[in-house]
């Protein structure tokens, strides 16, 4: 059972850091694009808002506009973000920051008086079926990752440690298994290491890819790379050639670069 407590103090935080990141951008900042395809920074923070209207039963606007013919829109998820983009698209960015403090203010409030059999229910999430909880953990990983979209934006580095980038770190580690066994098709027998610097994680491939607590030898490659190199990779936000500079490998060299440019299961 995920740990109530330690999502939503770090959905607090994640909200306050962004809040604090929004409020320090000029008006030229709010327009500048980000790694998201067709995104600027100000429809950044109008997809966090618009995640937790509907997560808090809010219908989604029409915006009017076919936004199913957009190049970045692939299915209903992406397109219902796309119409809470462009209902906030023409607000001053003060009126879309007030709305973004007290949308998650709400938010926070919800989930710190919901119960924990409902905190803690089967539903479903992002990442399919599941519990409340972790679609939770879902948001601070998203919430945590569009943060990085913005600072990458604006030249602005930061938040690399901490709750929030910790829990982001445990939730990519759930499809890290997928990632090196079907995306990156590591033969069988293959052990993998990846270094973060504060984290160190561990796949065993043996029949199926999975994420273990340690390796019965050493690792077939190890996987040395900034932390920040490496969920930007998972979340497809850089090209893995411009990438790999950052990126050094001990061990069979070709099946670590081969897993490093196939690292992407999100965008």
């Amino acid at each position: 059972m995920l740990d109530r407590e330690r999502i939503v103090d770090a959905l607090a935080t994640e909200w306050d850091e962004l809040d604090r990141l929004l409020t320090e951008l000029d008006d030229a900042q709010w327009e500048q694009e980000t790694p998201l395809p067709g995104w600027r920074v100000r429809d950044i923070a109008a997809h966090l808002i618009g995640t937790e209207l509907m997560l808090s039963g809010e219908p989604t606007p029409d915006s009017g506009k076919d936004v199913t013919s957009y190049p970045h829109v692939h299915n209903d998820v992406g397109a219902r973000n796309e119409h809470y983009v462009e209902h906030f698209r023409e607000q001053p960015h003060e009126a879309v920051l007030a709305t973004f403090r007290d949308t998650t203010a709400a938010r926070l409030e919800s989930l710190r008086m919901m119960p924990d059999e409902e905190f803690h229910a089967p539903a479903k999430t992002p990442a399919g079926q599941d519990t409340y909880a972790r679609f939770m953990r879902i948001r601070v990983f998203d919430c945590w990752m569009h943060e990085q979209d913005v600072r990458d934006a604006v030249g602005l580095p930061g938040s690399d440690g901490g709750a929030p980038a910790d829990l982001s770190i445990d939730e990519i580690t759930t499809a890290l298994g997928f990632v090196v066994g079907k995306r990156a098709s590591a033969p069988d027998g293959s052990r993998v290491t990846f270094e973060l610097g504060s984290r160190t994680l561990h796949v065993a491939v043996d029949g199926r890819a999975k994420v273990v607590d340690s390796l019965p030898g050493d690792p077939t490659v190890r996987i040395t790379l900034p932390l920040g190199v490496f969920t930007r990779l998972c979340g497809g936000r850089v090209d893995p050639a411009e990438a790999l500079p950052s990126v050094s490998f001990e061990g069979d060299e070709a099946l670590g670069e081969h897993i490093a440019k196939n690292l992407a299961f999100t965008i």
